[in-house]
């Protein structure tokens, strides 16, 4: 730098310190030059910005600066430090002698300053100001471990500014991935039938009322079943009665007079074939075409309350507290079960016709297989009459069963690893169980005290809705071959229609799941 241009900046009242660091000046103004804007802060520049510079300066600072020069010659002369500078340049006495004095300041001034309020960036002792100061004055990097500091903006997309995209940057790549992986989730979820299905809303008035004079409140009996051929079968006193989904035609299809009454029915697999169970413990066979009794079948010594169906053969579950196999086709028994210590209320096969469930007023639930005599499994959880139960078609192995009123709840069941795996208490007396066969989801109705009609989600077990309407206990459940409609009878004498499922169309994919212990 020439010796001209020098005196130049010092007579405009401009301080100067010739750096070794990359040949660049420090330039600071002066106490009384601190009220021009333009030169309120420190600025490294290079020779061709100090040109500039001088074009810019006001005549006013010249003249300060010769009044302030003449105060300089009183002042003494300190020794710069070696390496610093080539030459001496007169320093102001209200100044800081070197950058270090000038790095406390600031630091001291930064200690004794508040935080302010919105602040993006909160002070760990990871980075000081005499680093950022460093950096860009000197350019020296940052160190890595410097720059851990907590943003108010961390994982706030509201928009993408260069301020965000470089808090952003500053982000952990891990926690960045990690975020952009749930949002990918959400939005995939949102997507899905899942979400939707959660989302939907189940009418909790139902479609269609139908009265159902004489039709017995009794808890222990099963007295209405719907067929593959949408055909309802009901039971009213010693009559029964079938109707057309198709035409909503009522049919009489059978009257047993006052020697005896219906205690329990059901259609076989293919809809044509209807078994009735009587009072006076025999089973009945009905061809629906011809409307005529084809068999009776005999056994039991007591009334027969429960019925259900595996491929031809019938099984048939009675207050004598056996349970009875039978082959139609060849008219005879096939098997008998006895493990229950009274009457036997409630009978399921599994979707794969592999094993039996039987509930009784014992309060036991046994599973059972054909060939064997000893139960697979028992479980004596609950603590009143067990005649809800129902297996789980999405999920291999899984049996539910409900209590009555002392009980009130309904427990979940692996067959495979005869283990409980929950239960949930409903504050109802459990009627009926049955699962959705195109959501994972289950409906359940109940006594005392409530009467209600529950929708649940399985496997989290939350209420999807309740249904309210009758006035009286809700003893049977029928599902239509769709899925879609569930018909539910009281002792109110009514039969209620409603849609408490999606269409099998509409119907999400079920990923069935399937445990090591499952796989045969």
């Amino acid at each position: 730098m020439s010796t001209n241009t020098v005196k130049m900046l010092q007579q405009r009242n401009i301080d100067i310190e010739v750096s070794c660091f990359e040949d660049k000046l420090q330039i600071s103004p002066s106490k009384q030059n601190k009220e021009n804007s333009h030169l309120s802060k420190s600025k490294t520049c290079d020779m061709s910005d100090l040109v500039r510079l001088l074009h810019k300066v006001d005549i006013q600072s010249a003249q300060q600066g010769d009044q302030i020069e003449q105060e300089q010659d009183s002042t003494p002369k300190k020794q710069l430090q070696q390496g610093k500078t080539c030459r001496y340049i007169p320093l102001r006495s209200g100044q800081k002698q070197n950058l270090n004095e000038e790095f406390q300041y600031r630091e001291i001034e930064e200690e004794n300053q508040e935080p302010q309020k919105g602040s993006d960036y909160k002070d760990q002792g990871n980075v000081t100001l005499k680093d950022i100061y460093k950096m860009h004055v000197f350019g020296q990097p940052l160190q890595s471990e410097q720059l851990q500091w907590e943003s108010k903006n961390l994982l706030r997309f509201a928009d993408n500014t260069p301020s965000k995209r470089k808090i952003l940057s500053d982000i952990n790549p891990a926690v960045l991935e990690t975020y952009q992986n749930l949002m990918d989730y959400r939005e995939q979820y949102q997507n899905s039938q899942d979400y939707q299905f959660s989302q939907r809303k189940i009418s909790k008035v139902p479609f269609k009322v139908l009265d159902a004079p004489q039709l017995q409140d009794d808890f222990y009996l099963n007295l209405i079943d719907w067929s593959s051929q949408n055909v309802l079968s009901v039971a009213l006193s010693s009559c029964v009665y079938l109707w057309s989904a198709y035409n909503n035609r009522v049919t009489k299809f059978c009257d047993f007079g006052n020697n005896d009454m219906v205690c329990s029915l059901i259609w076989n697999p293919q809809g044509n074939q209807l078994a009735i169970g009587t009072g006076s413990g025999e089973v009945h066979i009905y061809d629906q075409e011809k409307m005529k009794r084809i068999q009776i079948l005999e056994g039991h010594s007591a009334r027969v309350g429960s019925l259900a169906w595996s491929g031809n053969t019938l099984c048939s579950g009675s207050k004598d507290r056996s349970i009875i196999l039978h082959d139609p086709r060849q008219k005879r028994q096939t098997g008998k079960f006895e493990g229950h210590k009274q009457e036997v209320c409630g009978l399921k096969w599994s979707p794969d016709e592999y094993q039996l469930a039987s509930g009784g007023n014992d309060n036991k639930l046994f599973v059972w297989r054909m060939g064997s005599q000893i139960p697979l499994a028992k479980f004596n959880q609950h603590q009143a009459a067990v005649k809800a139960i129902a297996w789980s078609p999405h999920r291999h192995g899984l049996l539910t069963s409900g209590g009555g009123t002392a009980d009130r709840t309904i427990r979940f069941f692996n067959t495979l690893t005869t283990q409980q795996l929950d239960w949930i208490d409903t504050g109802s007396q459990v009627c009926n169980l049955m699962f959705s066969k195109n959501v994972n989801e289950f409906v359940s109705t109940h006594g005392y005290s409530m009467n209600q009609i529950v929708c649940w989600k399985y496997p989290a077990l939350q209420k999807v809705t309740t249904l309210m309407g009758h006035t009286s206990r809700v003893l049977f459940l029928a599902m239509s071959p769709d899925g879609e409609t569930i018909v539910t009878g009281a002792g109110d004498e009514t039969l209620r229609f409603w849609n408490a499922f999606p269409r099998k169309e509409q119907a999400q994919p079920i990923n069935t799941v399937l445990l090591p212990q499952m796989i045969r």
